[in-house]
């Protein structure tokens, strides 16, 4: 594992969970921090996907376009991606067993992992979030009406972060991906796939950096939730 990676992350899982859908920090800001990541954008406009230091903005609609810099986020992860280990996948793979693989090749469970697959899928079944008004309703009830979208033979991109459990409420523990195609005009957040063909690419971090809103909402919001696991559960 390299020195120096550092991923970056701006507010919580819980403060999502809570209803806090507006932040302070803006796709120039985030990109600063690291060029590979996702999140969503204020009032839930939308999934997040960063690749190659481009930021797109992932719609209810199922399609893609690449995110202004003034655009702001109220919760992202991003890193500098390079490779630590590297997976040739050459037959037809589900995601749990694609998940299972990687985990094989993992060093510890208990450091973060950011996830990059570029290749060929069968089947990528995705959702995203529609945009919420104000007053804002928690996340569970934000997401119980999202759009799903089930796309067959595409090329693409997986990315995101595999994050040890004990980072529950604070991210999302376990596996949480989104997925842009090759043309990048569609995506959305990862339900299931099927990876027919490609390359994973995973990159290791010890060391992550947490920075927490300035404003209101965040700052009186009750984050003590009972319920967190279960809530990231069914939203995720």
């Amino acid at each position: 594992m390299e020195d120096g990676k550092v991923v970056w992350q701006t507010s919580t899982m819980e403060a999502l969970l809570a209803g806090v859908f507006d932040g302070d920090v803006s796709v120039h800001d985030l990109l600063r921090h690291g060029d590979f990541g996702l999140g969503t954008f204020n009032g839930l406009d939308g999934e997040m996907v960063v690749l190659d230091r481009i930021c797109y903005q992932l719609r209810a609609d199922g399609t893609a376009s690449t995110a202004g810099p003034d655009e702001r986020s109220p919760f992202a992860v991003v890193t500098t991606f390079s490779p630590d280990a590297v997976l040739d996948i050459d037959e037809p793979t589900d995601r749990l067993s694609l998940l299972s693989k990687i985990d094989e090749v993992l060093p510890s469970k208990n450091i973060i992992v950011a996830v990059r697959a570029d290749g060929a899928f069968s089947t990528m079944r995705t959702r995203t979030v529609a945009k919420q008004r104000r007053p804002y309703p928690p996340f569970v009830d934000a997401t119980s009406d999202e759009s799903e979208h089930a796309l067959a033979d595409v090329s693409g991109t997986l990315a995101g972060f595999r994050t040890p459990d004990f980072e529950e409420g604070i991210s999302v523990a376990g596996y949480h991906l989104h997925f842009l195609d090759g043309v990048r005009q569609s995506g959305g957040h990862v339900l299931d796939f099927t990876f027919e063909k490609g390359r994973v690419e995973l990159s290791f971090s010890t060391d992550v950096h947490l920075s927490l809103p300035r404003f209101g909402a965040f700052l009186t919001a009750d984050l003590t939730g009972p319920n967190v696991a279960a809530d990231i559960h069914r939203t995720e």
